[in-house]
């Protein structure tokens, strides 16, 4: 049984499985999830778990060199953006339109859906390299 990290098998699995510039999407639960892409459901009820938990568990155990949002977020949910800004804060930031958000979906490798019910409060995490403690 593993100790720490992510517990959640198919997030973890996803997480190993990823290459320099793949990318995954946090969701909220009204984001569409593109034919053929894995959904990794989490809502259990309205806000539960919510958009910054899981951003955080899953930015703990992954190497993010971007982070794409909606344009909408930045006025339609100003704690979802600043906790972005924050959290994302060594990584690019990019910031497209909502309709062009949805099409960049149907890239992700998956789309781990929460139950946050609060609008664009949705995240792509693309995938850098860590090398470790190479000397």
């Amino acid at each position: 049984m593993k100790k720490h990290g992510i517990l959640n098998s198919h997030i973890a699995k996803v997480l190993a499985d990823l290459g320099h510039t793949d990318y995954i999407v946090i969701a909220d639960l009204g984001l569409p999830v593109p034919a053929g892409v894995p959904k990794i459901d989490l809502a259990l009820t309205y806000g539960v778990p919510g958009f910054e938990q899981v951003v955080e568990t899953v930015a703990a155990d992954m190497e993010i060199e971007q982070v794409t949002i909606a344009e909408e977020m930045v006025a339609q949910n100003e704690a979802a953006y600043a906790f972005t800004l924050k959290t994302f804060e060594n990584a690019e930031l990019r910031r497209c339109s909502h309709e062009e958000f949805k099409k960049l979906t149907a890239g992700a490798k998956a789309i781990i859906r929460t139950g946050e019910a609060k609008p664009y409060a949705n995240c792509i995490l693309q995938a850098g390299v860590h090398f470790g403690n190479e000397v």
